[in-house]
């Protein structure tokens, strides 16, 4: 199966998510609080949205598992924010109201299934109010295994001199691509090659919470990569490893939370894309994510994601560590 019209309307529905999010991010507002206390911004459910408005109208029997929900939109204090999220969303969908604006994004509050869909509508949010690295991302899962995966990455430039705006598309089967946010032909891309040094490096999260930065920097010392690590937000990095201009990307549970489960939206985009680019995905034991079972990732540990090469002595440093 091509799946073609699925990635036909997610890549439409993620350029214009992330058109949406770079409007917000040239006037950010005020970060908002979830129950969790990361930030979310009126972008995270600007995007999530129309990603679930476009992805509801194609396919109205698939289930939708976001990151956000619009409870918290509903209470009359936030009538001005709300209003604010709509007016972004009618950049986007002119005739857009706010009650259809709140119903799109709990259109996101689908459980995973057979078929379903995952998004992050900012994946990132803290790297979007700073500036700096965020990705839309939005996969669809089949009985368990993810079958397409759209990463849009607005601030990214994959080569030096190139305008920030980076596309990733990978359908099960048929490689990974990449483009300009901005238009232009798609290039096919694949992991480094075990003999490139040059890029023969790793990249890890920003926040020091989301891993543990110490072992992955001896996890990548030990298998021979000697560089700093390249610290970056969002599954932008798997876009990274993808392209080839890194080898390792590790998200090792930090040891503030060792109990720690990783989101499957967190993953599952990025995930087919290096998959689909020749490169391998894991959790720090060797097993495969586990996209079947529900939004978070119980049966695993930790991501190690590389250009397959590495894999295992990577996997063999974490045993050995």
């Amino acid at each position: 199966m091509s799946y073609e019209r699925e990635k036909q309307v997610v890549i439409e529905a993620a350029i214009a998510a992330a058109k949406l999010c770079q409007d917000v991010r040239r006037d950010i507002p005020p970060a908002m609080e979830k129950s969790d206390k990361s930030p979310v911004t009126v972008a995270d459910y600007g995007s999530q949205a129309v990603i679930c408005k476009a992805i509801g109208d194609a396919f109205p029997e698939d289930a939708i598992v976001g990151e956000e929900d619009a409870t918290a939109l509903r209470d009359p204090e936030m009538a001005a924010q709300l209003e604010k999220i709509t007016q972004y969303v009618r950049t986007i969908l002119p005739e857009a109201t706010s009650e259809q604006v709140t119903e799109w994004i709990d259109r996101g509050n689908g459980q995973v299934g057979s078929r379903y869909w995952t998004l992050d509508p900012i994946d990132g949010t803290k790297g979007f109010l700073r500036q700096d690295q965020y990705a839309v991302a939005i996969a669809l899962v089949e009985n368990g295994e993810v079958k397409l995966g759209v990463m849009a990455c607005p601030a990214l430039a994959i080569e030096e001199g190139d305008e920030p705006g980076t596309l990733f598309v990978a359908v099960r089967g048929e490689g990974a691509t990449r483009r300009s946010l901005h238009g232009g032909e798609a290039q096919t891309i694949r992991v480094v090659k075990a003999d490139d040094v040059e890029n023969l490096r790793f990249v890890e999260s920003v926040e020091a919470s989301h891993g543990d930065q110490g072992r992955q920097n001896a996890v990548a010392q030990a298998v021979g990569i000697t560089a700093e690590s390249v610290r970056v937000d969002s599954q932008a990095k798997y876009g990274i490893v993808a392209s080839g201009k890194a080898a390792l990307y590790m998200r090792l549970p930090s040891p503030k939370s060792p109990n720690y489960r990783e989101n499957i939206w967190d993953h599952a985009a990025g995930a087919i894309v290096v998959e689909e680019a020749g490169g391998r995905v894991t959790d720090m034991h060797g097993k495969p994510l586990n996209f079947a079972d529900g939004s978070k990732m119980t049966e695993n540990r930790g991501v190690v994601v590389s250009n397959g090469v590495i894999h295992e002595t990577v996997l063999a440093a974490l045993r050995d560590s």
